[in-house]
């Protein structure tokens, strides 16, 4: 599955990508805002990362950024179920790519895939308390806050950390879309 965007190409990862993706993810303050990535953040972990991948039911999708021209891996987004059977969005920037919208742009696209492609009636997200520029992500995203803080394991940072919830309804009509970057091309 590829999604293209204004400024974006999303695309699934493949075995030849995962020194580029080890790179751009293996920041400590990448992989602390993360739930389920190491840190250090290995090559090893890049291609298991990337063999496991469970393909159209669980999207799972890394970020180019075609803008400035050249191509670069800047990101990755995806939707994968939690132990509860939510489907949860989640997605990382590598610092220079942070700031730039793209996290926006690439979250309206994932979630126009969740709705018309996949068929899902609702997404779930969340972010650490100590990242609030995600929390604004979402918010653009049309993510509403359930107003819970939960614990939520970090393998990063080998604990727990506070982590604010969030919710989006896509039956409930149109979505948050007025940006006309995030607009996919045909």
């Amino acid at each position: 599955m590829f999604v293209r965007t204004q400024r974006l190409t999303l695309r699934p990862g493949w075995i030849e990508d995962a020194p580029e993706i080890a790179r751009a993810i293996g920041h400590e303050a990448v992989c602390a805002k993360l739930a389920q990535v190491p840190f250090p953040y290995t090559l090893e972990d890049a291609r298991d990362y990337v063999a496991s991948q469970q393909g159209v039911a669980r999207p799972s999708l890394f970020m180019y950024a075609h803008d400035g021209g050249s191509v670069r891996l800047i990101g990755g987004i995806g939707i994968q179920q939690d132990a509860a059977g939510d489907h949860e969005l989640g997605y990382w920037l590598t610092p220079d790519a942070w700031g730039r919208g793209y996290a926006t742009e690439a979250g309206h696209a994932m979630v126009r895939m969740a709705r018309d492609s996949l068929r899902l009636k609702r997404l779930v997200s969340g972010h650490f308390i100590d990242n609030p520029a995600s929390g604004a992500v979402l918010r653009k995203l049309g993510f509403r806050p359930t107003g819970k803080i939960v614990p939520r394991h970090s393998r990063a940072r080998g604990g727990e950390a506070a982590c604010a919830t969030f919710e989006l309804d896509l039956c409930s009509g149109e979505l948050a879309d007025n940006d006309p970057r995030t607009k996919m091309a045909a």
